[in-house]
């Protein structure tokens, strides 16, 4: 994969519309009770703030794209991709906002949302990295 400007724009957009994806996803199963039906309290709230977090950190996490994998299908490398920005929101960012290690302070099955959530960030991006890479 050849590292130019248009390529790392490719990839940060890929990316940031990957972030919105798993942002709007996280605030509708929250909306609609989903995350509650299942047992957690995670329920974000549409903001702004919410909305941009996501897509920039969207964006940024797709650079890992960039790295040099061959024979690995697009989706497999979204899922993949999507473990190192799932690790820190378990182990960083759920206690920094006093939502416990893993996020269990929102109920057992946060962890398992936040994974879930991570898996729609890197298909999506994924797919749309593949979408716009073949036309």
């Amino acid at each position: 994969m050849q590292i130019s400007f248009k390529n790392i724009s490719l990839i940060f957009a890929a990316g940031s519309l990957g972030g919105l994806v798993k942002g709007l996803a996280a605030w509708l199963f929250g909306t609609l009770g989903i995350s509650a039906l299942l047992g957690s309290l995670y329920a974000p709230a549409l903001t702004p703030v919410w909305v941009y977090q996501h897509m920039v950190w969207g964006g940024l996490w797709a650079f890992l794209f960039l790295l040099p994998l061959k024979r690995v299908s697009y989706i497999s490398l979204g899922i993949i991709y999507s473990l190192p920005q799932t690790l820190v929101s378990w182990l960083v960012m759920m206690p920094q906002m006093n939502r416990g290690l893993l996020g269990l302070r929102l109920g057992y099955t946060t962890p398992a949302l936040i994974l879930f959530f991570g898996f729609i960030w890197g298909i999506s991006t994924a797919l749309w990295l593949k979408w716009s890479r073949e036309s």
